[in-house]
């Protein structure tokens, strides 16, 4: 009987290790499904730095087409993107699909990316989306809806106080004094982030710099080290400077997130607020008698101003992912016209898939001269090394504001960060 008892003991256990093996073996290939079909269920892990709310435009409808393949999102702040990214990328993990931006060039100089050159699906977009996702020649992203951001503003504050949307800087300045003089707080930001105070100070630098000639090829010789931001930027970041010096951007918003800032606006708390259009929902639903438009950032000379903008990131394969197949199917899947004019129109962007034209709503009507003259660019797009430079720019603007560095330093900080990069990738 104990002789019989542990054969049986033995035959489990041996039995136990086997279907352990085979569950092992199943889940690295996938799961069963559970509707029937035969097809093994393909996880798919996709990190992105919006709320996965801000997704389900395109999320949903994948889910619903193709049960066989498993959408897991997981949503990292942009402050630790960076850092989360790259240590799950140096241990040969992370996500199989990346929403990635300015990193694109140098997660794909690592290795870390897949070469989308040759795929079918690389072709269905135009150049300038793919151009900013490319590095040595390859593409290594798909663009996902072009992004703008200009200023929003109240229409009915503006109205009440019988302002007109500025044609020039100076015309912007007047506006936040005259607001300021009747006790109207006239711009919030969400000056805790680094962005939003570098990319007020790049809609300056777009008008001042970018639009003459001495702004033709620099951010070419920027990236190779021809030229350095000292000399040329000094001018218009004096210029956005005074935005502080006056008082209208103060050291209190350092203590706001995009959330604070978003809802003092939405709420009419102030005039206007830096920001594009991935914030129509949230103001929306904040305040749904909520009467705004947008115009774009001016210049010193009065013209059609100019929205800071460009591809909002990319689609990206890591290259160690074992469901290519899945995620090329994935990146196809939201590649159609249908995915695209639906995504366009929640959020108010337009698409680089060849064919397909949005038409922007009402509130983006002040900003239509600037969008027939092509007046919407984003300079780190053409750089290596763009979000550590950017954010530099930011941290140092930050700074500026907080009294602890002056114009000057913020310009040196810019340059010092593009050489060190420079220097680790020579």
């Amino acid at each position: 009987m104990k002789k019989s008892l542990s054969v049986i003991l033995a035959i489990t256990i041996c039995l136990s290790i086997v279907l352990a093996g085979c569950q092992n073996k199943q889940g690295e290939k996938g799961t069963k499904p559970t509707d029937g079909t035969t097809e093994e269920v393909v996880t798919l892990k996709l990190m992105g730095w919006d709320n996965e709310s801000q997704q389900k435009v395109y999320l949903e409808p994948f889910r619903k087409d193709n049960p066989n393949i498993k959408i897991e999102y997981q949503f990292v702040d942009n402050k630790q993107f960076d850092n989360v990214l790259n240590a799950q990328l140096a241990a040969n993990e992370g996500p199989d699909i990346i929403i990635a931006g300015a990193q694109v060039k140098n997660l794909a100089a690592a290795g870390y990316l897949t070469d989308l050159t040759n795929e079918p699906i690389a072709n269905k977009y135009m150049e300038t989306g793919l151009s900013a996702f490319s590095f040595d020649g390859k593409y290594y992203g798909i663009p996902k809806l072009s992004w703008f951001e200009g200023v929003f503003y109240n229409k009915k504050i503006f109205a009440e106080n019988d302002i007109e949307i500025p044609k020039t800087y100076d015309e912007w300045l007047q506006i936040h004094e005259t607001l300021k003089e009747v006790g109207i707080k006239p711009q919030t930001m969400g000056a805790k982030s680094w962005e939003p105070m570098m990319k007020q100070s790049m809609g300056l630098l777009l008008n001042e710099f970018y639009a003459t000639d001495a702004g033709k090829n620099f951010d070419e010789d920027f990236d190779s080290g021809k030229k350095t931001v000292e000399g040329n930027w000094n001018d218009a970041l004096d210029k956005w400077g005074i935005m502080v010096e006056r008082g209208y951007i103060t050291k209190e918003m350092l203590g706001l997130d995009y959330d604070q800032a978003l809802e003092e606006f939405a709420l009419e708390k102030a005039a206007m607020w830096d920001s594009g259009p991935w914030s129509d929902v949230a103001l929306k639903e904040k305040n749904p008698d909520l009467d705004y438009g947008m115009f774009p950032f001016p210049g010193s000379k009065e013209g059609t101003g100019w929205l800071v903008g460009g591809p909002g990131g990319a689609f990206c394969i890591n290259k160690n992912t074992k469901h290519k197949e899945a995620a090329i199917k994935f990146l196809e899947y939201i590649s159609t016209p249908e995915i695209q004019i639906a995504w366009a129109k929640e959020q108010s962007g337009s698409s680089f898939l060849k064919g397909v034209e949005v038409e922007l709503g009402p509130v983006y009507e002040d900003c239509a001269k600037a969008f027939k003259a092509g007046n919407v660019y984003c300079p780190w797009n053409n750089w290596f090394g763009a979000q550590s430079i950017i954010m530099e720019m930011g941290k140092a603007e930050q700074d500026f504001i907080a009294g602890q560095k002056n114009i000057e330093q913020v310009v040196k900080a810019i340059d010092k960060k593009a050489e060190e990069i420079k220097s680790n990738r020579e």
